[in-house]
């Protein structure tokens, strides 16, 4: 078939391209063509196994599948099983090396106290700043609920490398996501299910891709060929939203990462998956050794390969998590507006709903736009 023998054309084998692109022809039985202007399926949850160790690593930075939706959940597993990993992250501060997200180990290291739970709240109440009663930015609410110290600690820093702003330009609201436990309780998520793809993720993708009515053409830039595509096709969308209505409001502003990868003669370097460096006096912001992403697996004892993590802007090229500033906000709204008229076309996924979707929310919201959208336009269409 030629691209414009397709009613339905998928941009992107990220996962919400990926899924789309599933239910489209599994559920509808249609041909589907998926267009992946990189050189493999997967998008930013792309797995690979490095030549030399042989370990599985995640070449985009760490993914944990985590959810308590149990529709995801059952969703996914048709097409992997999962392993029993549970998420933990410890921060490195002056040398010391700390649990994160805080929780009382963390309180009781880092004060060089022994307080029981119940005693928390009593001692954090001396730390806080009590003048701070209406905090107006990031860094406000930060000090009246942890202190100057645990935020200079663990996040001013950290988050000037991560967004390159000042915390006190970003939204209080920001720091209400960031837990704070006042138990021994380490683990990342709390989500009901939690884990890694046993074979690795792109296998789920190769998976989720399988049905012989899916075509995926690689290194394939969509906006080289949409004139070719047919102009009742139904569209779905993964990409930038910006960069599909060729920027004529502006460009959206994106954080994306830069990745350093060292092979070390020992069998474990940090004795975790990641651990985070939130101080100034070094450049990366964490450190991530993938061979404890999968302890069911025997991987080679005399060698370890770890990834340093860098922060950058991007300009559209490699775009990874949006910046939720003013401006970007009030130019998302153009774009949507322009968006919402289309027949035919859903833009979606994280870049093209400008949000910072964890995976199992990208897979939600692929089978509500499945379920709410492409299956009612089939209907109105008369293409079943």
């Amino acid at each position: 078939m030629d691209i414009s023998d397709y009613s339905y054309v998928v941009v992107g084998s990220g996962l919400a391209g990926a899924v789309l692109a599933e239910r489209i022809a599994t559920k509808v039985g249609k041909p589907v063509l998926v267009l992946e202007k990189r050189g493999h399926i997967g998008g930013n949850c792309y797995s690979t196994n490095d030549r030399e160790t042989g370990i599985e690593y995640h070449a985009y930075g760490t993914h944990i599948f985590h959810t308590s939706d149990e529709k995801v959940w059952n969703y996914i597993r048709q097409f992997t099983t999962f392993n029993n990993y549970q998420h933990r992250v410890l921060s490195s501060h002056q040398g010391k090396i700390y649990q994160f997200p805080i929780n009382l180990e963390t309180i009781n290291h880092f004060y060089g106290v022994n307080l029981k739970p119940f005693e928390v709240e009593g001692f954090m109440a001396g730390v806080r700043d009590p003048s701070i009663t209406e905090p107006a930015n990031f860094e406000e609410k930060a000090l009246s609920l942890i202190g100057r110290d645990l935020y200079e600690a663990f996040f001013k820093h950290y988050t000037i490398k991560q967004w390159q702003v000042d915390p006190r330009t970003l939204p209080a609201s920001i720091f209400n996501r960031l837990p704070f436990r006042k138990n021994y309780v380490d683990n990342y998520f709390f989500d009901k299910w939690q884990g890694i793809p046993e074979k690795g993720y792109t296998r789920v993708f190769e998976n989720l891709l399988a049905d012989k009515k899916i075509r995926v053409l690689l290194n394939t830039d969509f906006f080289a060929l949409r004139d070719r595509i047919r102009k009742d096709a139904c569209l779905i969308y993964s990409g930038p939203i910006d960069r599909y209505f060729d920027y004529k409001y502006g460009k959206l502003s994106w954080r994306t990462l830069r990745f350093e990868q060292e092979t070390l003669p020992m069998e474990d370097y940090q004795g975790n998956s990641v651990v985070n460096y939130p101080g100034a006096e070094v450049r990366y912001t964490r450190i991530h050794e993938p061979r404890h992403l999968h302890p069911e697996r025997e991987f080679t004892r005399d060698k370890t390969i770890i990834f340093r993590e860098y922060s950058l802007h991007d300009q559209g090229d490699n775009p990874y998590y949006p910046i939720a500033s003013a401006e970007n906000q009030r130019l998302l709204a153009l774009y949507q507006q322009e968006a919402v008229r289309l027949p035919n076309v859903f833009i979606t996924g994280r870049l093209g709903d400008y949000k910072y979707y964890d995976m199992h929310h990208t897979i939600a919201r692929s089978l509500e736009i499945f379920e709410n959208g492409v299956l009612p336009l089939i209907t109105a269409n008369h293409a079943v």
